[in-house]
């Protein structure tokens, strides 16, 4: 056992060092990509396990990478469910609540590939996290409907769309006034001409699209919000709407809300996920737009932003699916690592259709509303930052330029094991076993009985050695150690693990009885 330990740590070693390139160039880094690339014969991707509300529409595509075409069938299907053979596509409706298990396959020209998978119909939706893409981190202001178009299309063509990939989320600045038979907020028709044309385009795509508001008069991008003060909710932008301090808070909620007028216009338009963002995120106004989307015929996964008070976090969670757990993240290792290992407090609000959310992804190209550029995480913190979003089971909200996405982005994006640690069913999030200085792990329990861990080096001093010891992880005995990006076994190990991890690095694994 010392020989295969000592070997491996050589060879993370040697790994790491390949990993200290700055992202400034997107290009270089595909010499450093890890995940092995995507087999001819089928696999089945993504959630083991979806919710849905009774009588409302299932909104489901089954994930499968392989050669194409590929044809789906399934087994047990309930009474109102049909699978499209050749989109893999969940449609209809089941109105009796239950437990529902199905076996998925997926078959091509080089073989076939099952699925056990479960669909639970009752009050609870958004059984694993999110996946999915947010207009923010890449065009801020600028966004468009033919940007979150452009988005779509290339969520399909690059192929994320087969890993679990599914939602296209509008942020703010989409609104233009409050109007129409629904008294609702109403799209900028300059930049948003049709938001049901681009629901049903993004619906069309296999995928699902969110939208964003405010319970302020005023959103943070100085558009419409949902309420006002007048009984019409004519806007007038004022610097008073939009607070910096919690002290101007109660006068940004106008006297007058919107909350069933707006919610009924999304569902109505088929939106799928409400981000619902202002600050401090407060329980009337989080069960007020609840209770409205809820009397609604369509599931909308609701998540609160920003800084989500961890006071009110019990009571807040009762409604919300997600919720931010801090401020907003740049892409830089000074925003990063303060998320890394320092959210073991907010863990047990983590479950199956509640998840915490320490902001989204910042990978590939970003740019917040000016030129697009790479990430400016290297490598190696590109890594950390996937490998402890997994660990954590939060959303994995991606902010860049679909469009441009490069080869080591995508190896970081489509890596179908460290992405099944995230999406695992038991829906726990990894807490903090070990920690010494800079050094940390985070583990946690998967539903197969198998153990998922990532051994981070947060420090600036170059590569450290992290030692896993079984009692930190409260087991025993010879356990099978497997490199999840690499997806390759490491050997049977006795008491601990050890391995070299560079500098802001992880090496994240699994960990299996041996037989």
């Amino acid at each position: 056992m010392k020989t295969i330990a000592k070997s491996f740590c050589l060879i993370v070693a040697a790994a790491s060092l390949s990993l200290t390139a700055n992202a400034q160039g997107a290009d270089s880094l595909s010499k450093y990509i890890l995940t092995p690339k995507e087999k001819p014969a089928p696999q089945i991707n993504g959630a083991r396990v979806f919710g849905v509300r009774p009588g409302h529409p299932v909104v489901f595509t089954v994930p499968a990478t392989g050669t194409k075409p590929i044809s789906f069938s399934a087994a047990g299907l309930p009474a109102g469910i049909k699978l499209d053979a050749q989109t893999g596509q969940l449609q209809g409706a089941v109105t009796k609540p239950g437990t529902y298990n199905i076996v998925l396959k997926a078959k091509n020209a080089k073989g076939t590939a099952t699925r056990d998978f479960k669909l639970i119909v009752g009050e609870e939706i958004a059984l694993t996290p999110p996946m999915g893409w947010n207009s923010w981190n890449i065009y801020a202001t600028k966004v468009t409907q033919q940007l979150v178009l452009d988005n779509a299309r290339a969520m399909v063509k690059s192929g994320l769309i087969n890993h679990g990939w599914t939602y296209m989320n509008v942020d703010d600045v989409w609104q233009g006034k409050r109007g129409g038979e629904l008294k609702s907020i109403l799209p900028d028709s300059v930049n948003f001409p049709s938001m049901q044309q681009l629901c049903d385009e993004v619906h069309g795509m296999g995928l699902k699209i969110g939208i964003y508001s405010t319970p302020w008069i005023e959103s943070y991008g100085h558009h419409v919000g949902g309420s006002a003060n007048n009984p019409e909710g004519v806007f007038a932008p004022t610097k008073e709407n939009v607070p910096r301090n919690k002290k101007l808070f109660p006068y940004t909620i106008g006297t007058y809300t919107f909350y069933e007028n707006d919610a009924k216009q999304f569902a109505k338009w088929g939106f799928d996920y409400l981000k619902y963002d202002w600050s401090p995120n407060e329980l009337t106004e989080t069960k007020a737009m609840y209770d409205a989307m809820r009397a609604t015929s369509r599931d909308v996964v609701y998540s609160l932003s920003n800084s989500t008070p961890f006071a009110h976090i019990t009571d807040l969670s009762k409604y919300a699916n997600c919720w931010r757990t801090g401020g907003d993240i740049r892409d830089s290792w000074k925003s990063l690592k303060p998320r890394l290992l320092s959210q073991d407090k907010w863990a047990p609000m983590a479950r199956p259709g509640h998840w915490n959310d320490p902001d989204m992804m910042i990978v590939g190209y970003v740019g917040w509303g000016k030129t697009p550029r790479p990430s400016m995480l290297t490598a190696d913190e590109q890594y950390t930052h996937v490998s402890a979003w997994c660990l954590m089971s939060v959303p994995l909200l991606l902010g860049c330029d679909l469009t441009k996405l490069d080869d080591f982005t995508l190896s970081l994006l489509t890596n179908d094991e460290v992405l099944a640690v995230n999406q695992d069913p038991l829906g726990k999030q990894a807490t903090v076993v070990a920690q010494q200085g800079d050094t940390g792990i985070l583990a946690k329990n998967l539903f197969d009985g198998t153990k998922a861990a990532g051994l981070f080096n947060t420090g600036d001093e170059g590569t450290k050695e992290v030692v896993l010891k079984w009692s930190d992880l409260g087991i025993k005995g010879k356990y099978i150690v497997r490199d999840l990006w690499r997806q390759k076994d490491l050997g049977a190990f006795t008491d601990e693990f050890k391995a070299n991890v560079n500098q802001h690095g992880v090496v994240m694994v699994s960990l299996r009885p041996s037989k």
